[in-house]
């Protein structure tokens, strides 16, 4: 890979990873585009690493307190808003980890083919876009994070699962159906980032299972850029998106993923 290459998808990965547009169409999108190889899946790997570490470095002090309090309710002490909290992040991690062993052969396979991928990730962009744009639109609940039900955790898995489809996004859906649910948009994002670490995390043990059985080689320096550029700009991304959706929303996303979403379609419509 080019410099270029790598300067451009580790940015592209860490913008969009935690913005409701769908990093993976995007992933999918630019080589296409601009017309380079596929960049692989040891170069996939390594750009999800630095957004998992953008993650975590800026929820650092809310992780300390949700493991301690976790672990010391599991060993038998009070719950407290902080272990609850962990427990929701893992229970709303189930239905991914089960979807995406049950339909990942068919998602990589067949809706991530050239001929209909372009055409599912239109449909997802724009029609989980116009579903975000709703559910901004019509928010009417200021519940944080701490206050959410189980119910609630299970519907917001539930939504995370749907985005093994190509150009859905995971913060998108996963933020709409906070928005619906009546969370904050600052609660929304906050919840559907503190998803991702395990999701992140199980995704990229199953690459990684991947990556040892096809034997790829590995360029150590290549991939060290990658996960550096990937979590900086994905740091970056998560601040100033935590800024930006509270004073202004989700409509500018809205617009861009129906743009998007239109662009491909007049590029791929057969």
């Amino acid at each position: 890979m080019s410099l270029t290459e790598i300067l451009v998808l580790s940015i592209v990965q860490g913008l969009t990873e935690f913005l409701p547009v769908s990093s993976a169409a995007h992933l999918i999108l630019v080589p296409i585009v601009i017309g380079w190889d596929d960049q692989g899946l040891t170069f996939d790997l390594a750009i999800h690493l630095g957004s998992l570490i953008a993650v975590v470095l800026y929820f650092r002090q809310a992780l300390w307190r949700i493991a301690r309090d976790w672990l010391r309710a599991l060993i038998g002490r009070r719950q407290t808003a902080e272990s609850r909290l962990g427990w929701a992040v893992l229970f709303g991690t189930i239905p991914v980890g089960l979807a995406g062993l049950l339909v990942k052969e068919f998602v990589e396979t067949t809706l991530r083919t050239p001929a209909i991928g372009a055409l599912v990730m239109a449909a997802s962009l724009i029609g989980f876009g116009l579903l975000l744009g709703w559910a901004d639109w019509r928010r009417d609940g200021q519940r944080s994070e701490y206050e959410l039900r189980w119910t609630d955790v299970w519907v917001i898995g539930c939504a995370q699962a749907l985005a093994l489809i190509p150009g859905t996004s995971r913060s998108g859906i996963t933020i709409t159906a906070a928005l619906f649910l009546g969370l904050s948009r600052e609660a929304a994002a906050r919840f559907s980032f503190l998803l991702s670490i395990p999701v992140i995390v199980l995704a990229g043990g199953l690459q990684t299972l991947d990556l040892i059985h096809s034997g790829e080689p590995v360029a150590w320096g290549t991939l060290g850029l990658a996960v550096v550029l990937s979590a900086i700009s994905a740091y970056l991304c998560i601040h100033y998106f935590l800024l930006f959706i509270k004073r202004i929303g989700m409509q500018p996303f809205v617009l861009y993923r129906l743009l998007l979403g239109a662009v491909l379609l007049w590029i791929f419509w057969p």
